[in-house]
């Protein structure tokens, strides 16, 4: 409460409460309308009002303002006050200034939505709708009195679709983002398709896509980046070019951040190959660019690498590489847990790279435009080719890696008994390999034994036992063993000396003969 009545967000919660359902969907969604239009109302005069040499009234900034508010929900403004007097078409959207008018119509159908119990989701997903059309086409007959008219069935078909989507996401929002049944012409579709296909490979791939595409933006953020430091002086030169006013420079400043967005996808489709069409007749990608034209003085433009390309150039692959590999790090992962095939994983893996082609596709289209005629026709990167590109780096890289990655966690259940199997069936063939040597072993001592006899023993001359011949008997052992040796040297010794004769030793049967 204030001292003069109720505040304005009071207000509006009060007409909501009494006016439930699409009525309060599209009181909510005119003032989000309005809220937007007065946030670009207050920085084009903000802007006008800073500036040294303003060339018009406050008329002209608010029909600005207007037209600034169209663009940013992607609408084509054409602008008459062209040196030429030829009018030029503006359709370059900077993402950046989206997200404001988004926002607002999913805040105001989720605040509609929850005040509104029991109120279907529909009625008020249409009123909010209705209501910020309603709003937006009073702007866009606002702007059309200036310099910058826009093109209505641009302005018509863009805020269309912003308001549906921010309102339905909102409504989906207040209801608890529930995971109920499509709509009826979407499960019309989905029944024509395979069930496996819906329940369990498109949520799977949906995922997959969305990672997939995650690391594409964060890659081109990466490029981008790489892109300004690496001409850094030229990124300085032309932001100081272009204006030598402070509030231009601020205002150049700000662009520069709206487009920010908009050179992140850039980046990615520089990554992806395609490359980014600079005007007509010119495109710059990794490999190089074609055509001369010259690019305006702006510091965005000024970081495009220019000339052949080189290795530091060709190392932007690395990025759709990298989206390849979480693609099929995904699908493995949820396939590997619930059991899929090969063929199963193959297939979501395609779908995936259908998915992120298509989003990436879109996203290069909403992030390039017009910005004149002839050498200004076209700006940016080509939607098609980029999202070729990104479903064919899934393909071609994702399909290997998934399938490798699927045979790498399933080796020990796949490999594993195998090898147990061949472990096994090598123990048992050298077993039997050891059986059959000694078995051979002993049949040729037998047969060695039956054609060799034993030797005939002999009595020792010692213990009287019998010797094999051939356990080295000599004959004369018998007659002459070490102590007979012994006594025939004495003997002979002494005979030779000088004195009586000796008497010769006995013999081991008794004295000599």
């Amino acid at each position: 409460m204030t001292g003069r009545g109720l505040s304005l967000p009071l207000l509006l919660n009060r007409a909501r409460e009494r006016a439930p359902g699409p009525a309060a969907g599209a009181l909510g969604g005119a003032v989000a309308a309005g809220l937007g239009l007065g946030a670009c109302a207050v920085l084009v005069m903000v802007l006008w009002i800073s500036s040294p040499y303003p060339d018009s009234g406050p008329g002209a900034a608010l029909h600005t303002a207007a037209a600034l508010w169209l663009i940013a929900h992607g609408s084509e403004i054409v602008r008459t006050d062209t040196l030429s007097g030829v009018p030029a078409p503006m359709g370059l959207t900077p993402l950046l200034l989206l997200a404001l008018p988004a926002w607002l119509v999913h805040r105001a159908a989720r605040d509609a939505a929850e005040d509104s119990e029991g109120a279907e989701g529909a009625g008020v997903w249409g009123g909010a709708v209705f209501g910020y059309l309603l709003v937006g086409a009073a702007a866009a007959a606002y702007a059309g009195g200036g310099e910058m008219r826009p093109s209505w069935v641009s302005c018509g078909v863009h805020l269309a679709l912003v308001a549906a989507v921010a309102a339905g996401s909102g409504v989906w929002t207040a209801h608890g983002r529930p995971r109920g049944p499509l709509p009826g012409a979407l499960r019309r579709c989905a029944e024509v398709l395979p069930r496996v296909l819906v329940t369990e490979v498109l949520p799977v791939a949906a995922r997959a896509a969305a990672a997939g595409l995650l690391v594409l933006v964060a890659g081109g953020a990466l490029v981008m980046a790489v892109g300004l430091v690496w001409h850094g002086g030229e990124v300085r030169e032309s932001f100081v070019r272009v204006t030598g006013a402070w509030s231009g420079r601020f205002a150049v400043l700000l662009l520069c951040l709206a487009l920010v967005p908009n050179a992140v996808l850039w980046g990615a489709a520089y990554a992806l190959g395609p490359g980014v069409v600079l005007g007509a007749g010119q495109a710059v990608g990794p490999l190089g660019g074609s055509g001369g034209a010259l690019l305006p003085a702006f510091p965005l433009l000024a970081a495009v690498p220019a000339g052949p390309g080189t290795p530091f150039t060709w190392a932007v692959a690395l990025v759709p590489v990298a989206a390849a590999a979480t693609v099929a790090w995904f699908v493995t992962g949820a396939g590997g847990a619930a059991g899929w095939t090969r063929g199963r994983i193959a297939c979501a893996v395609a779908v995936a790279a259908g998915l992120c082609g298509a989003a990436m596709a879109c996203l290069a289209v909403a992030s390039g435009g017009a910005l004149g005629v002839a050498a200004l026709s076209a700006f940016g990167p080509v939607g098609w080719l980029t999202g070729a590109a990104a479903a064919g780096w899934v393909l071609a890289v994702g399909m290997p890696v998934a399938l490798t990655v699927r045979w790498w966690r399933g080796r020990d259940a796949v490999v594993g008994p195998r090898v147990s199997a061949w472990t096994a069936a090598l123990k048992t063939w050298r077993h039997r390999r050891a059986e059959d040597r000694e078995q051979a072993r002993a049949q040729r001592q037998a047969q060695a034994q039956t054609q060799n006899p034993a030797p005939a023993t002999v009595p020792d001359a010692a213990t009287g036992a019998g010797v094999s011949a051939d356990d080295g008997f000599e004959p004369f052992d018998y007659y002459f063993d070490e102590a007979s040796r012994g006594e025939r040297w004495t003997f002979l010794r002494d005979a030779s000396a000088p004195g009586p004769a000796a008497e010769p030793p006995a013999g081991p049967s008794g004295p000599a003969d």
